[in-house]
């Protein structure tokens, strides 16, 4: 008689995705306690589980349907939930339903995002993400609340600023837009010593201003998006900003020549 196959989860990948979602869960109560300072770090904290959990599983040969359908789970409150209550928290909870409609952008953002994520698994272009990853949103919010407690500003005086913000990077998420995974970057192979260097100068100046530095990083990635769209697109039209995600997913792996010649082709059919 054979031996039923014991049941259980991998320990080493889910503790990490736990990590994370602790980080989450604990900007959520840092900011209703008015740390708003800690809330943001403890976000890049959850980051920084989320990039691991995924990549020891593969390691370690321990991935499992239940550690992915977890760790969507887990980014939800930490990409999700916590920067839209540490922003709302900070400075949109004196702007009444202007405030509230912001922070919920961006969490409805952040779902849509997350559930298309994992709709594309095994057939988007790994090249690019279609549309802001919501770590990198998070980031993007977290750090903006950062800076401003750095600073000393009154989140309240900048209200309108940080729902801009909020709101944007909630509609980032869900646009068409695509951004570099830096995916094909080759982890494994030999460097110029001289990248060594420039990857220690880059931690220096982020540990100078790391709130400040951060902040600018993710801006700038975020604005990468429009950007690279608009750069590769010879005319932009409404599907290359929030149109059906299967046909962006098609021309994300296509240059502008290649995706005018596909249409001529569909035209003449």
């Amino acid at each position: 008689m054979s031996q039923s196959k014991r049941k259980g989860i991998y320990l080493l990948p889910n503790l990490l995705t736990t990590a994370g979602l602790f980080s989450g869960f604990f900007a959520v109560v840092s900011s209703m306690n008015g740390r708003f300072e800690a809330a943001a770090i403890a976000i890049f904290v959850a980051m920084i589980f989320d990039g691991l959990d995924g990549r020891v599983a593969r390691m370690t040969n321990t991935q499992s349907d239940f550690g992915a359908e977890y760790d969507s789970m887990a980014d939800m409150v930490s990409f999700g939930m916590a920067p839209a209550l540490v922003a709302y928290n900070w400075g949109l909870s004196g702007m009444g339903k202007l405030g509230w409609l912001a922070a919920f952008i961006y969490v409805a953002g952040a779902a849509l995002r997350l559930a298309r994520f994992n709709t594309q698994v095994g057939i988007a272009d790994k090249r690019f993400f279609q549309g802001l990853a919501s770590p990198s949103a998070a980031a993007l919010v977290s750090g903006l609340v950062w800076v401003g407690v750095e600073y000393g500003a009154n989140g309240d005086d900048y209200g309108l600023v940080v729902a801009f913000i909020t709101s944007a990077a909630g509609l980032l998420m869900v646009s068409n837009f695509k951004y570099n995974s830096f995916k094909e970057v080759n982890w494994h192979g030999k460097v110029p010593f001289v990248a060594i260097l420039i990857i220690l100068m880059v931690f220096v100046i982020v540990a100078t201003e790391p709130a400040l530095v951060l902040f600018i990083v993710f801006a700038l990635y975020a604005l990468a998006g429009p950007i690279n769209t608009f750069r590769t697109v010879d005319k932009v039209t409404l599907d290359d900003v929030v149109g059906d995600h299967e046909e962006a997913d098609a021309d994300f792996g296509e240059d502008s020549d290649d995706r005018q010649g596909r249409k001529k082709a569909e035209d003449k059919e």
